[in-house]
């Protein structure tokens, strides 16, 4: 079966469960479910993804003993890959969805909200980057787990990547937590958090994500280029962290951060130390607006 036709399910999957929440949150402008609806869109479709060779035996040929295999069936890249995202989507969407909840909504969303195909347009982009972002992963899955090589050297190199990005990121968001709720008992009076992961970069935690899905593509490769999948197909999956970067760097991550604190905080003498003298994005790069 060609590649595509076997990607077929997770495209069904990802667009499917967005128009879903779409019609449900659209007409209420609500944005409080957005976060935690992306994140829904990656666990959904990577375990549709997954298992749908054995779905479709039990519950659509209905072919008698068809079973659910465990997860040990699976190929160990298979097993890591989706373990992986299903780790990073579960603490991603709680970490995003209970700061909506604590906020009372996302600002990103006060006007697009009110403005029901604008608010579609969202969801569906959304969907979008469910299924991009996590080509790599559906990709592997669709290889049956007797055809995956075995893991090499390039693929634990890929696992300590992908571990240690999620680390900083994890660590990054823990510091400017931590510091927001010092702030609010008035332990110090700072405008803007400097220390920590964030005295190496201004977005630390945006910096970690990009590496997540760098070790996500990285461990995805030995499978990627086996003889099953079409030439290039491996470079195709790269999509997956260019987009990531490409999304947080240029779109919807750093600038409106950066244009917000340039808002607040212009004129301040501390902002535009940190400014000069910490990088926007890659630690240990040059510095500067």
């Amino acid at each position: 079966m060609p590649l595509f036709s076997r990607l077929v399910p997770a495209v069904v999957s990802a667009f499917g469960l967005q128009s879903v929440l779409a019609m449900i949150f659209v007409p209420q402008a609500n944005e409080k479910f957005y976060d935690l609806g992306g994140s829904l869109g990656f666990i959904s479709t990577t375990l549709i993804s997954l298992y749908y060779p054995h779905l479709k035996l039990k519950y659509w040929d209905r072919i008698p003993n068809a079973t659910l295999p465990p997860i040990t069936y699976f190929a160990p890249r298979q097993i890591l890959l989706n373990a992986a995202i299903l780790a990073w989507s579960t603490r991603l969407g709680s970490f995003l969805f209970s700061r909506a909840m604590k906020a009372g909504g996302d600002s990103r969303f006060d006007e697009v909200k009110h403005k029901p195909a604008a608010f579609t347009g969202f969801w569906m982009a959304q969907a979008v980057w469910v299924l991009v972002v996590g080509l790599p992963v559906y990709m592997v899955n669709t290889l049956p787990p007797a055809n995956h090589p075995k893991l090499g050297r390039l693929d634990y190199l890929s696992l300590s990547i992908l571990a240690g990005s999620w680390l900083f990121e994890i660590v990054a968001d823990h510091q400017k937590s931590a510091w927001r709720r010092a702030k609010e008992n008035k332990q110090h009076d700072d405008k803007f958090i400097t220390q920590g992961l964030w005295a190496l970069s201004r977005h630390p935690n945006y910096v970690g994500e990009v590496g997540v899905w760098t070790g996500m593509w990285l461990l995805s490769g030995g499978s990627l280029r086996a003889p099953f999948f079409p030439k290039g197909a491996w470079l195709m999956a790269g999509v997956s962290p260019l987009l990531t970067w490409f999304l947080l760097t240029r779109v919807s991550g750093v600038p409106p951060l950066e244009r917000a604190g340039d808002k607040k905080f212009g004129d301040d003498p501390k902002w535009q130390e940190y400014k000069r003298n910490v990088p926007v994005f890659w630690p240990w790069s040059k510095a500067g607006p």
